[in-house]
């Protein structure tokens, strides 16, 4: 996913917690709901950055000198500069695009 075309600010935005709560009626759990995105954000990006890092890796066992290459500095400017995983999780969460159920609530429509 790239998640440099998400309409996610890059800064901290101060957000109307009510809006949070619309859909679950329930603050801590819209919070619950955004952090476990954010972390399932967090670990997509960072398999994405090992793959393409793994690329420059060297094994070498020696203390020789490490040569800088433009290419891995690139990649790694462009992992700082994307929005934090909570940010996105949030906007996610606001633009309904996350999916979510509460199986303790559909057990309790089934009896």
């Amino acid at each position: 996913m790239d998640y440099k075309k998400s309409k996610a600010p890059i800064n901290t935005v101060t957000r109307n917690i009510m809006d949070l709560c619309n859909d679950t009626n329930n603050i801590y759990e819209s919070v619950a709901i955004i952090s476990k995105r954010a972390n399932q954000i967090s670990v997509e990006i960072k398999q994405d950055l090992n793959k393409k890092l793994q690329e420059f890796a060297s094994y070498n066992d020696t203390l020789e000198e490490v040569f800088e290459n433009r290419e891995q500095i690139e990649i790694s400017r462009y992992y700082e500069k994307l929005p934090k995983p909570t940010l996105l999780a949030t906007q996610e969460f606001i633009d309904d695009s996350i999916y979510w159920r509460d199986p303790s609530k559909e057990a309790q429509q089934i009896d």
